[in-house]
């Protein structure tokens, strides 16, 4: 009786987990058919920044560099993806150019191309789009995804309105009253 238990328990056990791995699959390829659906765009890289078109990003007081967003960089592809030029300048003098996405629905970021002194683009080595953490040496990311880009967390912000937010020192986030 006692054996005849246990062969019954172990086969529900087999028919349970063999039930369970169906509709785990089966899950994760519902999951990987939403994920296939999207398609980056091939993004192009804007002209070279121009002093005159660069707003302030106020990134808070974690770091002393200053950090520049090229106002007619910025744009949203038909991918969703908001691109954008980012310069940064450092307190020890140097100046750093990039050209970036960001993705609002993943909190991800990918850096597109590289700057150069001459005013001239190097495309990046190995593009991946990686998480938007707040960090201390790259507030401005978080900074952008949180109060300007993608202030509504699931599409980015239309170009005009976070121009106009940057412009104004003052983060959509903010002035909706939302929170992290």
């Amino acid at each position: 009786m006692r054996l005849r238990l246990i062969l019954v328990l172990a086969a529900f056990a087999v028919v349970s987990a063999a039930g369970a791995a169906q509709s785990t699959s089966t899950w994760e390829a519902d999951f990987d058919e939403d994920t296939k659906s999207w398609k980056e765009i091939q993004a192009q890289i804007p002209p070279y920044p121009k002093e005159q078109n660069l707003i302030l990003v106020e990134a808070g007081s974690e770091t002393s560099h200053k950090f520049y967003v090229d106002a007619p960089s910025v744009s949203v592809g038909e991918d969703g993806v908001l691109r954008y030029t980012i310069v940064v300048k450092t307190t020890g003098g140097a100046t750093n150019v990039t050209f970036e996405g960001m993705r609002c629905e993943t909190r991800e970021q990918k850096l597109y191309a590289l700057g150069h002194r001459d005013g001239t683009w190097a495309r990046a080595r190995n593009p991946k789009w990686q998480r938007i953490l707040l960090r201390d040496l790259q507030p401005h990311h978080y900074m952008l995804y949180r109060e300007f880009f993608c202030a509504s967390r699931t599409q980015p912000t239309p170009p005009k309105l976070a121009l106009e937010a940057l412009r104004r020192g003052v983060g959509l986030a903010q002035s909706r009253g939302t929170d992290d």
